[in-house]
């Protein structure tokens, strides 16, 4: 086996904390329509892909999540909700980041949208006193600035190629299993963080 020199992580679930369930708590207190059922419709249509990928902007995703739901509420209120998810961002996970930096080169490959940035980057300013992610990362690559998300094989290969990284030597971490599929394609090692499943563990297990 090549020696790993590089690391690419994902975002939420596996160095920040998310709970999914509370912007749909948040969006229930708020519609009278369930928003499971709102945002399973949903993503059947491009909306959130092409929030994902920038595309449209926060205004319009709003207007159209807003046209599916049936209500009206302020922008500050829509924020709120679709926030939610949001949670925190360990120490320990940041700490191991900074031990993992002296050996491997380090990059963050994430499938996110401008809201969702400007409130992490808040919350982890006012839970650590550091104002971006860059200061963990070589570099952190959100699908909403580059124009492409995860699973597609395209947002691996142009990582690999800008940052001219060996994927034999590169290992990918994520707890989606389509993302960790989607890796493989471009040649990555990619290793699934299960559900319960702290990332600090799996690196010990891969004696990283």
């Amino acid at each position: 086996m090549p020696e790993i020199k590089n690391i690419i992580f994902d975002l939420g679930g596996v160095i920040i904390n998310l709970d999914y369930t509370r912007t749909i708590k948040e969006f229930n207190i708020i519609s009278e329509k369930p928003f499971e059922s709102i945002f399973t419709q949903l993503q059947q249509s491009p909306v959130f892909d092409q929030f994902d990928k920038g595309e449209i902007s926060e205004a319009d995703f709003f207007s159209e999540m807003l046209k599916a739901l049936r209500i009206e509420i302020s922008h500050a209120q829509f924020v709120h909700a679709w926030n939610a998810m949001l949670l925190d961002f360990p120490i320990e996970r940041l700490d191991l980041l900074k031990k993992l930096e002296t050996k491997y080169r380090l990059f963050l490959l994430s499938n996110t949208n401008e809201t969702h940035i400007a409130q992490l980057e808040s919350d982890l300013y006012k839970q650590h006193g550091y104002k971006n992610l860059e200061t963990f990362f070589e570099k952190v690559y959100y699908s909403c600035r580059i124009g492409m998300r995860k699973p597609d094989k395209e947002i691996f290969e142009f990582v690999l190629h800008e940052n001219k990284l060996n994927p034999a030597e590169t290992i990918f971490i994520d707890d989606s299993l389509q993302h960790i599929n989607g890796a493989k394609k471009a040649g990555i090692q990619a290793h699934f963080l299960a559900k319960g499943k702290d990332v600090i563990e799996l690196i010990r297990e891969l004696n990283l």
